[in-house]
């Protein structure tokens, strides 16, 4: 078929205006849904086979058609053409200069319905990728978690150090985030998980298509039930894009982390040289660029999802061109967050911790401040009393030019009897950690614990130790 006739052409006079053609194209872009495409594609022919509206034989030779298309694509000898505008006109006029058969293809169907199965069926398989890589990305940082079992480092409030922790458990709360974010991407492929073909242009067909018939062979668990609401919805894209853009937001919040604890005032970490990059000026920087770049990522998920939520909030029912502008930031969406998971899950294990730094930094005996509250709690102190008290040395210290360990015992004994005994007790950072008794604190049996939930629900193995 000619590429200057339209498959939809036969109402107009006039060629389009080939501005128009190129300012209205899509398939520079949505070119990339061509396996889904194809797939969808001879599902309906198996479908209007089975319904009788095309015989085996149109049937065969149209599967066969789409087939050799597929694998045109794939070695890269498909000549695509934006005055065919997108995908399914581009496949569907191939298909036609290969059978007269495919002339039956679009029987029932729309370019409505047709893109938005399309996109159903790349969603849930982009989906899938996205959470084999999360699982990968949890299994890198248990592993981590594991090999740094022992090393204690400051928790930070308002970036002040504030109470001692441990790395793993720190390391462990990037974990949950991402079981969270997982949790949203399979949320979003339950919702994905609906055949909308069948709903035509917006009104159905009055061809008596078997739609269920097409959800079997497509893997869809149920199809819509409103054929408007079927064309038009792009909740599963938003849902896409809100996954993808919290993952971000979390991705970033880790990548601040490593950027602080790999600089110098921090010190708790030496970045891998082959993922680091220098100053073209100065020759002593060695810089947390890829954390950097994680960072910067995050924004444009965010942006992706502001800009299809914008796209969407005025649009009358039911198909409206405006949404041809919803692939761009879905695909940029989904091959950022696949390249930042790909990047950690390279990248962490080469990472360094610095452990006695790590330790130095955590003997502040400031850290251990709201440990000799909560003793004086034990001892019936109330705790605002106690809290008040504490504090009262700490800028007793801090008037007296004295570290908190130093108070003279005389003005300890002046809170509590029994504290000047207990003292040195308080600064010793792995005890205060094994002094933690709530469910979900950086006690280190507790974090123990949750590291054997994490391999095991993750089914991961222990790394090998290095001879």
């Amino acid at each position: 078929m000619n590429a200057n006739k339209a498959l939809w052409g036969g109402r107009f006079h006039e060629k389009p205006s080939s501005l128009f053609l190129q300012f209205s194209q899509s398939v520079s872009f949505d070119w990339r849904l061509y396996k889904q495409d194809i797939k969808g594609s001879i599902a309906h022919a198996r479908m209007l086979e089975k319904i009788g509206i095309i015989d085996p034989k149109e049937s065969e030779e149209i599967q066969r058609g789409l087939t050799e298309i597929l694998e045109e694509i794939e070695e890269g000898q498909f000549k695509w053409s934006t005055q065919l505008e997108d995908i399914h006109m581009n496949i569907e006029s191939a298909l036609i200069n290969k059978t007269k058969a495919g002339l039956k293809l679009h029987t029932g169907r729309s370019r409505n319905d047709q893109i938005a199965t399309t996109m159903r069926l790349w969603v849930k398989e982009e989906v899938q990728k996205i959470l084999s890589l999360l699982s990968r990305l949890q299994a890198v940082l248990v592993l981590w978690a594991e090999e740094n079992i022992e090393v204690v480092i400051p928790g930070y409030t308002h970036l002040q150090k504030a109470q001692v922790v441990s790395l793993a458990h720190q390391i462990l709360a990037y974990v949950e985030m991402l079981e969270r974010d997982k949790e949203k991407f399979k949320e979003c492929y339950n919702n994905t998980d609906v055949l909308v073909l069948g709903s035509g242009a917006l009104a159905g067909s009055s061809i008596e298509l078997d739609r269920e018939y097409v959800a079997n062979l497509l893997g869809f668990s149920r199809i819509s039930q409103n054929s408007m609401d079927g064309v038009s919805d792009r909740d599963f894209v938003l849902d896409f894009l809100y996954g993808a853009s919290t993952l971000g937001i979390h991705l970033s919040r880790f990548a601040e982390d490593m950027v602080l604890w790999s600089s110098s005032e921090w010190g708790f970490l030496e970045l891998p040289d082959a993922f680091s990059s220098g100053s073209s000026l100065m020759p002593n920087k060695k810089n947390p660029d890829c954390f950097e770049l994680l960072r910067g990522k995050s924004a444009r998920l965010i942006s992706n999802l502001n800009r299809l939520s914008i796209l969407l909030k005025s649009l009358p029912l039911t198909y409206n061109r405006d949404m041809q502008e919803d692939k761009e930031p879905l695909f940029d969406s989904a091959d950022t967050v696949e390249s930042c998971l790909e990047m950690l899950i390279a990248m962490i294990p080469k990472l360094k911790i610095k452990k006695s730094l790590c330790l130095k930094q955590s003997e502040d005996p400031l850290l251990f401040a709201t440990d000799i509250a909560d003793w004086l709690v034990q001892k019936r102190i109330p705790f605002r009393e106690a809290h008040h008290k504490v504090g009262e040395l700490i800028g007793y210290c801090q008037k007296n030019s004295l570290s908190l360990a130093a108070v003279p015992s005389a003005v300890l004994d002046a809170i509590h009897p029994e504290l000047s005994k207990q003292w040195k007790v308080f600064f010793d950072p792995h005890k205060s950690l094994e002094r933690k008794k709530t469910m979900g604190s950086p006690n280190p049996d507790l974090v123990r614990k949750r590291i054997l939930f994490w391999k095991e629900s993750l089914k991961v193995a222990s790394a090998p130790e290095e001879a």
